[in-house]
């Protein structure tokens, strides 16, 4: 097997790779030709069969596997291979997992990690919610751990899905120890199920492109949708908290101009949009200080909203000030520092501790 990343302008090879991309065209004289994009698990080739009638050149088609033997040269500064042969290749000669960009962490091991969280969810009714997909559904599962977060933007590769729900979830654990006033069942369920909705949305690899499903009803809508079918097989579930789930759903992506159909109107909601806005590939931070001061009390039923505020990023250093009203005024307020960090890292210094 010849990846895509270590070809060289000059070589001549014979490989199997995903035809990714086909698409017919003309030169200036009128010949035709055909530009293919090659795809193995590093990268992309742009491949030209300059004579797509050619005895050499076999039968095949988009998202198909095929031997292609050609010259590697240099076009505009990139690759590309000028192709002289092609035929399909066989199951057997490729190993799929070897032309998909793939996690470079454990599925297993992430998966394992998030069913932990589920096992502190100890509202009996959300512990159901995610149970219902997360446990039980074995179709669900085998999809969630290898499917991805996106089709470009982030997390865009097989269990890039399941790595970005995880990050979003520990984030939102922090944020569950750093404020009591959080719902942590709520919390901690709509992290693990924000995204659920992209296993319908997009198809799943070598593909990963949007399904008639997901052009016309999009990943949160789709997400609403399944939660409310686990909730129809759930007895007596309360009618309030599978509003309150869902609508962390439908707010998650924060603004409307984002695509989510609510503004975010529950602090769980808002803890989950902060917690995915400020988190890279591979990054997540740590409180390293909170002050707070408590201003007025606040009676027992009585609607409480906070605010935080980014005030200066100072390299890895990121200072908040955050301010708390309830319905008569200001009842309370504080700064908190955190830190970005690399998660690896981050868990790699944990993990060495208890050796």
């Amino acid at each position: 097997m010849r990846y895509i990343n270590t070809l060289h302008e000059g070589e001549t090879i014979r490989n199997v790779y995903l035809c990714k991309g086909k698409r017919s065209a003309e030169t200036r004289n009128g010949r035709p030709y055909d530009n293919l994009i090659l795809q193995d698990k590093t990268g992309t080739l742009d491949g030209k069969v300059w004579d797509p009638n050619s005895g050499g050149i076999a039968d095949y088609d988009e998202m198909d596997f095929i031997e292609v033997y050609g010259e590697i040269i240099s076009y505009n500064n990139n690759l590309q291979l000028n192709i002289k042969q092609i035929r399909k290749a066989q199951e057997g000669e490729y190993i799929a997992a070897d032309y998909m960009p793939t996690t470079e962490k454990s599925t297993d091991g992430m998966y394992e990690e998030l069913l932990g969280y589920i096992k502190k969810v100890e509202n009996q009714y959300l512990r159901q919610v995610l149970e219902y997909y997360f446990v039980k559904d074995e179709t669900f599962i085998r999809n969630f751990k290898g499917h991805s977060a996106a089709k470009t933007v982030h997390h865009g590769f097989a269990g890039g899905l399941l790595e970005h729900t995880l990050s979003v979830v520990k984030f939102c654990d922090y944020m569950v120890g750093a404020y009591p006033i959080l719902n942590k069942d709520l919390l901690f369920t709509a992290a693990i199920c924000h995204d659920i909705g992209k296993t319908k949305e997009l198809s799943s690899f070598p593909e990963n492109d949007y399904t008639d499903e997901g052009q016309l009803l999009g990943h949160i809508v789709i997400g609403v949708e399944m939660i409310g079918d686990a909730v129809r097989n759930i007895p007596d579930f309360p009618e309030k908290l599978a509003n309150e789930l869902k609508h962390c759903i439908v707010a998650h992506h924060g603004e409307l101009e984002y695509g989510s159909p609510k503004k975010p109107a529950l602090m769980e909601a808002a803890a989950l949009e902060l917690a995915k806005s400020y988190l890279e590939e591979g990054q997540t931070t740590v409180g390293a200080e909170i002050h707070c001061r408590h201003l007025a009390p606040t009676p027992v039923g009585m609607k409480v909203t906070a605010t935080a505020k980014l005030r200066s990023i100072e390299r890895r250093k990121m200072w908040f000030d955050i301010e708390v009203n309830d319905e008569k005024g200001k009842c309370g307020e504080g700064s908190h520092l955190r830190i970005m960090v690399n998660s690896k890292a981050m868990s790699d210094k944990a993990a060495s501790k208890a050796e």
